[in-house]
């Protein structure tokens, strides 16, 4: 079975999938499905909705974590909690990035795992998958 098969089911799942760790590419995804003849303002919710379910779950899977375990097992003290200082300072506004290829997913989990505020995470996060989408589109229509 291939992901047209499931028409837009097949793109929200693809792009929820492409969130989470799995090396899997949403933006070829969604050209795919508009080269099929999907409708593009469909596809952009549809892929948003998908790949920013696929961002909550990384942050939900991040919150499982215990902050005060992983200080107790890490050599270099120094680093963490530069680290930690980092992901405080940015906080939630990292969530405007959490689009970008190979940093995007795991950055979502370490936002859950130091307990980012989650709904302005969210909102931002919704915004930039959003947009990245939508930038897609307007190319792939030109």
């Amino acid at each position: 079975m291939t992901w047209f098969e499931l028409g837009y089911l097949g793109l929200f799942l693809a792009c929820f999938l492409s969130a989470t760790l799995l090396p899997l590419p949403s933006e070829g995804a969604l050209i795919a499905f508009l080269v099929a003849g999907y409708s593009p303002l469909l596809s952009l919710l549809i892929a948003t909705l998908g790949n920013t379910l696929g961002g909550t779950t990384n942050y939900a899977i991040g919150m499982i974590g215990n902050v005060e375990k992983l200080e107790k097992r890490v050599k270099n003290r120094g680093r963490l909690v530069a680290f930690k200082m980092w992901i405080r300072k940015y906080g939630y506004w990292l969530g405007l990035i959490s689009w970008t290829p190979f940093i995007g997913d795991p950055l979502t989990l370490v936002i859950g795992y130091f307990r980012v505020p989650f709904l302005p995470f969210l909102g931002l996060m919704t915004i930039g998958k959003f947009l990245r989408y939508a930038v897609i589109i307007l190319f792939w229509l030109d």
